[in-house]
């Protein structure tokens, strides 16, 4: 079986991914299993600048926060601000502080350097200003929709004034209550203030909506993508803290799927502006349902955003997952040889990319049982998914950085 593996797995490149696809896909999604690992990232940066010159491909899009990520952009774009604060602000998760994530923003400011608009590469977000511990107040994307409606508008046509907003949202610190995960209680997102909040919120999406002949006349490009970003972010926002404050059984699976909606509303906007390179978790890219144990909930799922963009697609979506063998430094020692993970730990290509439809007539019916993790922050591939991507990267042993 590894011989027969080994036929169909090649170095990765942008030229033998290309091959695994009937044609560039307007999103190109590359998924991780585990968060945090530099070898996984640089993979990413250097498949990007393949793209870039070879495909091109103009923008990489991260699981971070779409908002604080405009700053990347800016600076990638046209220098604004200065790398060390860009790193420390432009980014949620603390990934700021990977060297790759810098490497990646240092590279794409090198190349935009002297380049015209339409030739430079992009940077965006497409998660919401979320932690897995709480979300950020809506004021910030709610109160820019506002101003940026408000310069160019009549404003008779505004649903309400920016002092009407700041009187609704009141102080930020109910909103970021951290304890609100676990007390749904203490959440502001079903009190009055916020019922209104998301009327306004809507009338001020739907005025920029309608007002769109107009704002084609004396905005740009960029003014409108960052209104749009801005009022799905608030309303994902409202509708988040909306589900945080809900009692229900499902509570949890409206979270997770609100989340991954709000990323899929960003990926299509995306796509829209021209091919995108998409890098998250293998969970937020696949097509199958999600699923996940949270404390003492039961099994939860829902649909990620790759199994929506791809809805909307096709197969003008494509899903990349990536399988690893070892993390030593987390506890993940070699894979069992029956496991699909064992099998192509084998392979003499590292890293390798393979057709995942092919593994899959390779594996034969029924395909492996997935690899169990003694880590909780690494989740194994699931062969029985392998039909429903495009290729399987495999990356043998991740270092310690």
């Amino acid at each position: 079986m590894a011989t027969d593996i080994k036929d169909i797995a090649h170095s990765v490149d942008a030229a033998a991914v290309m091959r695994l696809l009937p044609a560039r896909p307007r999103v190109l999604a590359l998924g991780e299993p585990t968060h945090g690992e530099d070898a996984l990232l640089d993979l990413r940066n250097d498949l990007f600048r393949q793209l870039v010159e070879r495909e091109g491909y103009r923008t990489i899009a991260l699981e971070t926060d779409c908002v604080a990520g405009l700053a990347v952009d800016a600076y990638v774009t046209s220098g604004t601000g200065a790398l060390d604060e860009v790193m420390e602000h432009g980014f949620s998760h603390a990934w700021g502080a990977s060297a790759a994530n810098r490497e990646l923003v240092r590279w794409m400011r090198e190349y935009n350097n002297d380049r015209p608009g339409p030739e430079q590469v992009r940077f965006a977000g497409i998660d919401g200003p979320l932690e897995i511990t709480g979300a950020a107040s809506p004021r910030q994307s709610l109160t820019a929709l506002h101003a940026c409606l408000a310069a160019h508008v009549d404003p008779t046509l505004l649903p309400c004034t920016a002092d009407t907003l700041d009187r609704l949202l009141g102080p930020d610190e109910p909103w970021t209550d951290a304890a609100v995960m676990t007390d749904p209680s203490r959440s502001v997102g079903r009190s009055a203030e916020a019922r209104e909040l998301r009327l306004l919120a809507d009338d001020l999406v739907t005025l920029l909506d309608t007002q769109a002949p107009h704002l084609l006349t004396v905005t740009s490009r960029d003014d409108r993508d960052r209104a749009r970003l801005y009022g799905r972010t608030a309303t994902g926002l409202l509708r988040y803290h909306f589900w945080m404050a809900d009692t229900s059984p499902a509570r949890m699976t409206h979270l997770l799927a609100t989340r991954d909606h709000m990323m899929t509303g960003n990926l299509l906007a995306l796509a829209a502006r021209g091919p995108v390179l998409v890098h998250a978790h293998n969970s937020h890219l696949q097509r199958d349902k999600s699923s996940m144990r949270m404390w003492d909930h039961p099994l939860l799922e829902w649909w990620s955003a790759g199994a929506l963009v791809s809805a909307r697609l096709g197969e003008e979506y494509a899903f990349l997952a990536t399988a690893l063998g070892t993390i030593r430094h987390h506890g993940v020692d070699t894979p069992p040889p029956d496991t699909l993970e064992g099998l192509l730990y084998a392979l003499p290509d590292d890293p390798c990319v393979i057709d995942s439809s092919r593994l899959a007539d390779t594996l034969g019916d029924p395909p492996p049982a997935p690899r169990v993790s003694p880590y909780f922050g690494y989740a194994p591939l699931d062969p029985a998914q392998l039909p429903r991507m495009q290729g399987v990267v495999y990356v043998r042993d991740v270092p310690r950085d």
